[in-house]
């Protein structure tokens, strides 16, 4: 007995089985199946043979791959009773529920009184596979391992891509081949992560950024994940996403985070499209529009808060453009450096005897929103709420401390309470649009209630306070994920500032994030993080590809880099309505030296595109820019924005130097744009329009 189900659009299909009553397996995944397809042939076609020194029957790689079955490899479920016993539970049919873009379906262990069920939908408008496990129990029992439906990925495929990273050097990206036994990442610091990203990709040798097949996995779960893709003995493949290992309770219900997926045929730009398009428009809720100029005060007064001070680089601020104010660490308690304060969440009478009134009214004077920086869910040693609560802290008391601070139990309601209270009476009594909420640590131990902890108190905030947008941050880029941004409207998405930094992280960010919600500002001359001293321009137009903002001193530039500033930040401004609703494609270019990425607009009717040259090239003269996604019939206006900043040494004429461009889209993605030499650290803005 056979019994199937497909979930399916224009662009993929996923067939799944279930012989004999057992649990589900998908049979196929790819391009979108003809209609009339026979689901029961293919299901019948895709059982493999068994050969000598194999069991009688290949264990299913089913949606949750069983002990009982005798599986070879990774199961999706490790669970023991109240005597710390295994269960080994095996699972059958139970119901099934349809909707119109999704299933859920039931199977039963009756005699150990257990329940697994999948909640399986295809998003309509977005193309993205929504998968959860859920498990019930009668009896208490502990579970290990909970795995969000697995799926299985073609031996064709033969390479992944996986996210790792470290603070300012976020979204590395490393290509790996498909090897027999698995390939294991296993985050146990509580938090998303610098180097832990909950992403991969599946891809075939040949495939690039604009061409080729992928298969795309992200686990939207802001609390520590594990990550397992593996290829068996037999050669079958599977992938698996679900909770840091260690990081689930006792308890009678457990379910995994949503894991997205998705397949593509056109490259890793096909992937990347649908997870911008899905976290723009149906995970991130109420971000303002149009997007404002940011500023933030960090990198300008760091902890020394001085009112007058402030005001002076609010005003220099609005000058250049900003329409957001936000206030960082320094205001609360008595916090003058990183050792004290965390938890005291009062405004310091030493730094505003005032209060914020008097900040907050000149800046909505100069026309710009006012937010400010907490950091709720930890705790230094010297507050008065550690010398209260001491037992309020997560971990044990000898634990090593991190950034000169503890971290709050988060599963504690009064925890929540005390904090929910201290921002609420902040929000309360201020004109605030703002949040940007930081967690600067990993935690001492393993555990999923910390997240759900850190969930429910800015779900609490953002039912009361509607018309407040957060900001994620952790030390930069450690809290990025769908759970996270489904609670907040922006993520900053690395502390370094330096442009060329952020050229690399923006552009492997991109294989899953719209510019809408990544924060990209323009730094100091010198960079803290890194030491390098950078042009206005490339540190103004790196930022004017995401969603811009300042963090510098605006004091400490020239009259030139000012105009300058004002001059891109204005371009952005006039471009921003259909850039932050853009698509960002990623351009392979063949020139390693180059990183470029295409912007084109929803209805495809215009784009631009950047090119940074972060090093010397080997070759002397820029390799033509291929562009992507276009129209090959369509004519299309070129113009070079910036091309006033060709230097000397540049003593040809390229056409684009002296004038506008009209190709076909067919040219353009086939030979490519013949840009101007430039020199390295440097970077062309090319704007295309359909005519």
């Amino acid at each position: 007995m056979i019994r199937t189900w497909h979930l399916q659009d224009d662009r993929q299909s996923l067939v799944l089985a279930s012989f004999d009553n057992r649990l589900p397996e998908a049979v196929y995944w790819g391009p979108a199946l003809p209609t009339g397809e026979n689901l029961e042939t293919l299901s019948a076609a895709a059982l493999a043979d068994v050969a000598a020194g194999m069991v009688d029957r290949n264990a299913g790689l089913s949606l949750c791959p069983e002990a009982s079955e005798s599986f070879p490899g990774q199961t999706g479920l490790t669970a023991r009773d109240r005597a710390g016993a295994p269960l080994m539970p095996s699972f059958r049919f139970e119901s099934e529920a349809t909707s119109e873009h999704g299933l859920t379906l039931v199977f039963a262990d009756k005699s150990l009184d257990l329940s697994l069920v999948f909640d399986l939908v295809l998003t309509p408008e977005t193309s993205l596979l929504k998968l959860q496990t859920r498990l019930e129990s009668a009896d208490e029992i502990t579970v290990d391992w909970l795995a969000a439906p697995v799926l299985p990925v073609p031996a064709h495929t033969g390479e992944m891509i996986e996210f790792s990273g470290r603070w300012c050097a976020e979204f590395l990206t490393r290509r790996l081949p498909f090897a027999p036994g698995a390939r294991v990442r296993d985050n146990r610091t509580g938090r998303t992560d610098h180097a832990h990203f909950p992403g991969l990709i599946v891809c075939a040798t040949g495939t690039s950024n604009t061409a080729g097949e992928a298969f795309a996995f992200h686990y939207g779960w802001s609390g520590g994940h594990k990550m397992v893709a593996e290829e068996l003995a037999d050669g079958r493949r599977q992938v698996q996403f679900g909770h840091a290992t260690a990081s689930l309770a006792s308890g009678r219900h457990f379910v995994s985070a949503p894991l997205y997926a998705t397949y593509s045929d056109t490259g890793f730009n096909g992937a990347a499209v649908l997870f911008q398009r899905h976290a723009r428009d149906h995970v991130v809720h109420g971000a303002r529009m149009p997007r404002p100029v940011h500023y933030n005060c960090w990198e300008a007064v760091y902890f020394k808060h001085d009112l007058e001070e402030l005001k002076a680089i609010a005003s220099k601020a609005a000058d250049l453009g900003a329409e957001r104010f936000v206030l960082d660490d320094g205001w609360f308690g008595r916090r003058d450096d990183d050792t004290s304060s965390l938890g005291d969440w009062v405004i310091d009478k030493r730094k505003y005897p005032d209060g914020l009134t008097p900040l907050i009214d000149h800046i909505k004077a100069l026309g710009m929103e006012f937010g400010i920086w907490f950091e709720p869910e930890m705790v230094n040693e010297d507050s008065d709420l550690y010398r209260a609560h001491p037992d309020w802290v997560l971990g044990h008391a000898d634990q090593i401390r991190g950034r000169q601070q503890l971290v709050l139990d988060m599963s504690r309601q009064e925890v929540r309470d005390y904090l929910y209270a201290h921002i609420a009476d902040i929000l309360q009594k201020n004109d605030i649009g703002y949040i940007k909420w930081d967690h600067n640590r990993i935690l001492p131990v393993v555990d999923a209630r910390q997240a759900e902890g850190f969930y429910e108190l800015v779900d609490r905030l953002r039912a009361n306070f509607p018309g407040v947008e957060i900001e994620s941050c952790s030390s930069g880029g450690g809290r990025i994920d769908f759970g996270v941004l489904e609670r907040t409207h922006r993520v900053w998405l690395s502390d370094s500032n330096d442009a060329l930094e952020r050229q690399r992280i923006q552009h492997d960010a991109a294989l899953f994030l719209p510019a809408s919600v990544t924060g990209s500002h323009v730094g100091p001359r010198h960079c803290h993080t890194s030491g390098r001293t950078l042009d206005i321009r490339l540190r103004a137009w790196t930022a004017a590809q995401r969603h811009m903002g300042f963090e510098m001193d605006p004091r400490e530039l020239t009259e030139d880099e000012a105009a300058i500033l004002r001059e891109v930040t204005s371009w952005w401004k006039a471009n921003r309505d259909w850039m932050m609703q853009a698509d960002i494609l990623r351009l392979d270019s063949t020139d390693p030296a180059v990183i470029a990425e295409q912007q084109l607009s929803r209805d495809g009717g215009q784009f631009v595109a950047f090119a940074a040259l972060t090093r010397p090239s080997d070759q002397i003269l820029p390799r033509p820019l291929r562009l992507t996604g276009l129209d090959p019939q369509t004519r299309y206006r070129i113009s070079l924005v910036n091309r006033d900043e060709a230097p000397r040494l540049s003593r040809g004429a390229p056409l684009l130097k002296t004038q506008d461009l009209e190709a076909s889209g067919q040219y353009l993605m086939s030979h490519g744009l013949t840009l101007p030499w430039r020199f390295p650290e440097t970077l062309w803005v090319v704007e295309g329009k359909r005519i």
